[in-house]
């Protein structure tokens, strides 16, 4: 099953079902994101808006982007805030965004889907404004080394959605590639992963 296809699938129980590293997402990019305040974000796999009224709340205009557009209905059910875009599209080609037009790109849980990181990267360097931000929040790699991936359940059948693993040095290199320096850098926890690996890796990097 392709990454579109099974995301599509996978929106009609997305909210519902027990995710872990879904939840995990969510707090840590209110951590990180709440104090900030921007005119403009393009929020990379919005998927059903779980970031997505945060954003609205401390961005003048939100760019609410995916290819599923299962999942954006779904995002469109919960986040009615008039500031915000929802738009259908895929992340390896070229973005809408003019050149230096964007405060803040978002991207969770989006580049294990991505075989080459250099198009998401080069594509950021080019929309974000001099001083922008970029803020990247994924499974963990040392996760990914011991066989974990984007997956759900249906009909007593576990759907592995295809994923490329991505080292940590991977994304320090695509960053520096397109002139986009590290700010922050984090790895997280859920309460539940005591003795554990971590579980998400997040990145702020800097135009």
């Amino acid at each position: 099953m392709s990454v579109q296809a099974a995301y599509d699938n996978w929106s009609i129980t997305y909210d519902a079902d027990q995710n872990l590293t879904r939840d995990l997402d969510q707090i840590v990019t209110k951590k990180i994101l709440m104090r900030k305040r921007c005119k403009s974000v393009v929020e990379i796999g919005c998927g059903t808006g779980k970031n997505t009224l945060l954003l609205s709340q401390i961005a003048q205009t939100v760019y609410a982007v995916d290819f599923s557009a299962a999942m954006i209905e779904k995002a469109k059910e919960k986040v009615n805030s008039v500031n915000v875009m929802f738009i259908t599209a895929d992340i390896t080609n070229q973005w809408i965004c003019t050149n230096e037009s964007i405060d803040l790109i978002t991207c969770n849980l989006v580049l294990e889907h991505i075989k080459d990181l250099s198009k998401i990267f080069s594509e950021a360097s080019r929309v974000l404004v001099p001083g922008g931000y970029f803020f990247i929040c994924e499974l963990h790699p040392f996760r990914q080394y011991r066989g974990t991936q984007a997956n759900f359940q249906r009909n007593q059948e576990v759907i592995e959605i295809p994923a490329f693993i991505h080292h940590l040095s991977d994304f320090f290199q695509a960053a520096k590639n397109y002139g986009l320096r590290l700010e922050d850098f984090n790895e997280w926890w859920h309460e539940q992963d005591q003795n554990k690996p971590p579980r998400l890796v997040s990145f702020l990097f800097k135009k």
